[in-house]
């Protein structure tokens, strides 16, 4: 049977302050309405529902046009890092439904607040490795894992949040599932390979999921004590889950499927380092219909799940 077996703490983000457009603030209140909690209890799981944080409608920001909106980008992953460390110290596993993807700067925050410090598998259709001025939109959604890291240039309201930076050294992470072109002319390339990251790009899991996941997991276990999983709807390509608010291009080198994500979270949630995951990138507003949500909510809980 189907049973994740876990004690989870559920958390909601809702914010869109590091992104494009707003639409990913909607996020935590859409997927509870179409039953992502109650799947997870069928599931065999107990659920605790610790509400939402405050949470930020994205507006441009004029007076940051490098990072927008970072100061509410700031308020809020300090505020999830506050929530989520009580979820850890009650011993329940951090369900965390984002809101854009600088949410988890506030979950692994919150980790180390609660003297559980984390590795990090980063579970996207690109690394967020750009810094302010470097990326053309200023979106700071674009920058989390680059903060995490405390990348020169990152901006200290983000580096410094959970206490002395970097939050993260390179060897706690893996990034999985991207579809970033090996290119010395893309800076997110050029800084993966200077960074010396741990990377498991998306044409390899094409080739091999299972053999893909298992080497990802090893090689996260192999990190820290404990792992949290960054999962950003991008990483799939646009025609299977159109919810993305920068979706993959359906063009070579393509996104996951559905059965891909399903296959490889439950490969990786099966560790016993696992210790939470973040949902971070949904925009319901672009959801040509109500069954992209339900697919979504399903791929999550068939993920978490494991037989037993």
């Amino acid at each position: 049977m189907l049973n994740t077996g876990r004690h989870w703490g559920v958390l909601g983000v809702p914010s869109s302050a590091g992104g494009h457009t707003p639409g990913m603030d909607l996020a935590p209140g859409a997927l509870r309405a179409a039953g992502l909690l109650a799947g997870l209890a069928a599931s065999g799981g107990s659920v605790v529902d610790h509400g939402d944080v405050a949470g930020f409608r994205r507006v441009p920001d004029p007076s940051h046009p490098d990072r927008q909106n970072i100061g509410a980008v700031a308020r809020v992953a300090r505020e999830t890092a506050s929530a989520v460390a009580s979820i850890v110290k009650a011993n329940q596993v951090p369900l965390v439904i984002g809101g854009d993807c600088t949410v988890t700067i506030g979950v692994v925050a919150g980790m180390r607040l609660a003297a559980a410090p984390t590795a990090l598998l980063y579970f996207d259709g690109g690394p967020d490795l750009y810094t302010p001025g470097r990326i053309e939109f200023g979106n700071v959604d674009a920058m989390g894992l680059a903060h995490m890291l405390a990348i020169p240039g990152s901006d200290p309201v983000l580096t410094d949040i959970g206490g002395t930076p970097p939050l993260l050294q390179s060897q706690h992470v893996v990034l999985y599932g991207d579809a970033v072109p090996d290119n010395p002319t893309d800076l997110e390339s050029v800084l993966m390979q200077q960074l010396a990251l741990t990377r498991i790009q998306a044409e390899l899991i094409h080739a091999d999921v299972g053999g893909a996941a298992e080497t990802a997991k090893a090689r996260i276990e192999g990190a820290g004590d404990r792992f949290i999983v960054h999962f950003d709807v991008d990483v799939l390509g646009h025609m299977h889950m159109p919810l993305a608010n920068m979706p993959n291009s359906d063009a070579a080198p393509l996104g996951l499927t559905v059965q891909e994500v399903i296959t490889s979270l439950q490969i990786i949630a099966a560790s016993p380092k696992f210790a939470g995951i973040v949902l971070t990138e949904v925009n319901p507003n672009n959801a040509p219909a109500d069954d992209h949500l339900d697919r979504y909510i399903q791929m999550i809980i068939q993920g978490l799940s494991h037989v037993r």
